[in-house]
């Protein structure tokens, strides 16, 4: 509630023009009404009424100053600004904006926004930021939060209350005053140096994370991954990890760059038709999963699982490979070779290497997404033949999901058995990998799936070392995404042959 008494009550007259309805909201600094304009029948406006000290006059006249020269539809327009100097008070009329909190939003869905709104969301707020921090000098907004973002009817949403804007000043070594929400401000802003664009990014991740989590986190502490909801779109992990980093310079540098981080994600396709393997970029964003799950126990979900690691690792390195499964025993015994223990004394560290490979055994999802957040290029998650909910929700999730079932002719059905069994769901980026399967059982599937991604895997006894018939069928699996690393002969060598 505002400290001091309000001037204005139901029926007062401000600035001549403008009648008083009712009151809109309440802070510490002032109160919002809602007011008619007497000179234009039937408009409404906002009026922000601010009564206190000189300090605070000031700060209301530099916000009011700050926003007249503002324009974008994501903020209000100030149509009017005056002073009352013998009651102390100030107000700035502003746009009404008809809608609600995105606060109020959230706690009508029970804290759970649909999940298709979040990126959206965040790029509609990334936009507005880009064009603050673009002026000149740059505005830093400083208190983005859920209760000062409105939402309209029309779903747009539009930043409110300028109260601790400020222009940013390179000469300056740290803000003269500290403010913010706890919880969405930037460590920055309580001294630590002066608030910029990436103190706006910051609290952009803090509400974020907010969103994600049903409005229990808005800061990255132990066991957050745990909360957070397993329908998002994988890509916002890595992003709001970034965006929440410490130290400013750890973070993404500007809205612009975060918009493209999430466009480059949300747009991710494997291969684009007319686009070759060398003409791929690998500067896409963030950390690539592909799961890979048997269609049956000995189908040889783990053996495709570590060759497809091992092979991406000799493309692009910082590969993970996860076995998602709390009671599986092969990566266990696979530790003990590699460490040299006997059986049942495995290191009590989950990880291990193999060749440049990180496998982490016996693995949660708390434990994935947490490594999502981190500098792996490639995820590749060994989802046995189970399909409890937790490990097809990953699977479904996939950037790249893998089923594999037995190449043997009277198995092959088995691969079109899931494929029903999962038909509700999309399936247009599924991979079949059908092991030791001739040719025609690969034709007939593909006829029966209407899919042209199945391939029949080669034998390859040692899924650890590099084999060229395997790699021949990966390199077309993640054709336009992995690039041809391997040395190319330059053509004049082969006219001198």
């Amino acid at each position: 509630m505002m400290k001091q008494p309000s001037q204005l009550e139901f029926g007062s007259i401000v600035g001549e023009r403008y009648r008083i309805v009712r009151t809109l909201g309440s802070g510490g600094m002032s109160r919002v009404f809602m007011a008619e304009d007497l000179k234009l029948p039937g408009k409404q406006w906002a009026v922000k009424e601010s009564v206190a000290g000189p300090q605070v006059m000031k700060l209301v006249r530099t916000e009011a100053e700050m926003l007249i020269s503002l324009s974008h539809p994501r903020l209000p327009r100030i149509v009017d600004f005056f002073e009352h100097p013998r009651s102390g008070a100030v107000y700035l009329v502003m746009d009404y904006i008809e809608g609600i909190t995105l606060e109020a939003y959230m706690k009508g869905y029970e804290g759970y926004i649909p999940q298709e709104q979040i990126v959206p969301f965040a790029l509609q707020v990334l936009d507005v930021l880009d064009y603050l921090h673009t002026r000149q000098p740059p505005v830093i907004y400083r208190d983005l939060k859920p209760t000062n973002i409105m939402l309209t009817p029309e779903m747009e949403f539009i930043l409110i209350d300028f109260g601790i804007a400020r222009s940013y000043k390179a000469e300056l070594d740290q803000d003269t005053v500290k403010l913010g929400t706890v919880g969405f401000a930037a460590p920055e802003q309580y001294g630590a140096g002066q608030t910029d664009a990436r103190s706006d990014l910051y609290s952009l991740g803090a509400l974020l994370l907010y969103l994600c989590t049903g409005g229990k986190y808005s800061e990255w502490t132990a066991g957050v991954e745990g909360y957070i909801r397993g329908e998002l779109p994988r890509q916002l992990i890595p992003v709001i990890r970034k965006l929440l980093r410490q130290h400013p310079e750890e973070r993404f540098q500007s809205a612009g760059e975060v918009i493209g981080e999430l466009r480059h994600s949300a747009d991710f396709q494997p291969a684009q038709q007319g686009i070759s393997v060398n003409d791929a970029s690998m500067d896409y964003a963030g950390t690539r999963v592909v799961a890979v799950l048997g269609v049956s126990a000995g189908s040889g979900a783990t053996h495709t699982a570590i060759a497809v690691s091992h092979y991406l690792a000799r493309r692009t390195r910082s590969v993970a490979l996860v076995e998602l499964h709390s009671t599986a025993k092969a990566f266990a015994r696979l530790q003990e070779v590699v460490e040299g223990t006997s059986i049942g004394q495995s290191s009590s560290s989950r990880r291990f290497e193999v060749d440049g490979v990180h496998y982490w055994r016996q693995t949660s999802r708390a434990d994935v997404i947490s490594l999502l957040g981190g500098s792996y290029r490639f995820i590749v998650l060994d989802l046995g033949s189970g399909q409890d909910n937790e490990r097809l929700e990953e699977f479904l999730r996939a950037d790249y999901p893998l089923v594999v079932g037995s190449g043997a002719e009277w198995r092959v059905q088995d691969i079109a058995g899931l494929a029903r069994s999962l038909q509700r769901h999309p399936q247009h980026k599924w991979n079949y990998c059908l092991p030791l399967a001739t040719s025609e059982a690969v034709r007939r599937l593909r006829k029966e799936l209407d899919h042209d991604k199945v391939f029949a895997l080669p034998f390859h006894s040692d899924p650890f070392e590099r084999d060229d018939e395997m790699d021949q069928v990966l390199d077309e699996l993640f054709r336009g995404v992995i690039p041809d690393t391997r040395k190319k002969r330059f053509g004049f060598l082969k006219r001198q042959r």
